[in-house]
């Protein structure tokens, strides 16, 4: 199967409120824009250096997400240009993002990726420290001008057990639920990322709104 026939198969199986990231890290250009030229819009990279590489080549009219986990000295490169962070895991970072947002005249969307996965190697808030930093930008405006909080990311078990998965996807819209019933949040969350290419159709069945898929599109790397 061509990427174009992939990722048409794959949008034709996607509900309508379910948004569709394409996960192009280490693909060629050449491959993006087949699936550019397929219509997509939205692509995923996880290392910076490499996206703000696509970005430089390719159309302006790309949305740009950050999946990866993000080391807050390369933020400053992609302020200019990414549309949304999914792996925003730390206090420390959010006010990276705010800074650099700030000298580029932006407003950056974020996700706040919560851990929700049974393996060490996950990166994440805990329900604890999410509801604090919620609660401290609400409280303190002025020092978050330049970041707003759309969503929120999880990465479940890399494991072959569904109901694993489907647990631990279960857990986190349940916590994205509360967050909206709550007073953490002046606006309601939007976006819950949650499903890749072996188990989005498991997240979407659980709440997910956007879906991170690569391998399904692109071939395995």
């Amino acid at each position: 199967m061509s990427i174009s026939k992939n990722l048409n198969s794959i949008k034709s199986q996607l509900p309508n409120h379910v948004t569709l990231v394409a996960v192009s890290k280490t693909k060629p250009v050449a491959d993006l824009m087949e699936a550019y030229d397929a219509g997509q819009r939205i692509f995923g990279e996880n290392k910076i250096q490499e996206m703000t590489d696509k970005w430089e080549v390719m159309p302006k009219d790309i949305e740009w997400h950050m999946i990866g986990h993000v080391q807050t000295n390369k933020v400053k490169y992609m302020a200019p240009y990414v549309s949304l962070i999914h792996g925003v895991d730390s206090l420390k970072l959010l006010l990276e993002i705010n800074k650099q947002a700030a000298k580029n005249y932006r407003v950056i969307d974020c996700l706040l990726q919560v851990y929700i996965a049974e393996e060490e190697s996950k990166f994440g808030l805990d329900e604890e420290e999410l509801e604090e930093i919620l609660k401290l930008i609400q409280n303190d405006k002025d020092n978050f001008k330049n970041i707003r909080i759309v969503g929120l990311m999880g990465m479940a078990t890399f494991t072959e057990n569904k109901n694993q998965i489907e647990k631990e996807f279960k857990h986190l819209k349940a916590i994205f639920d509360k967050i909206n019933q709550s007073s953490f949040t002046n606006h309601p969350l939007t976006i819950l990322s949650m499903g890749m290419s072996g188990d989005y159709e498991l997240a979407i069945s659980c709440g997910s709104t956007m879906v991170r898929i690569g391998s399904s599109i692109f071939g395995s790397r």
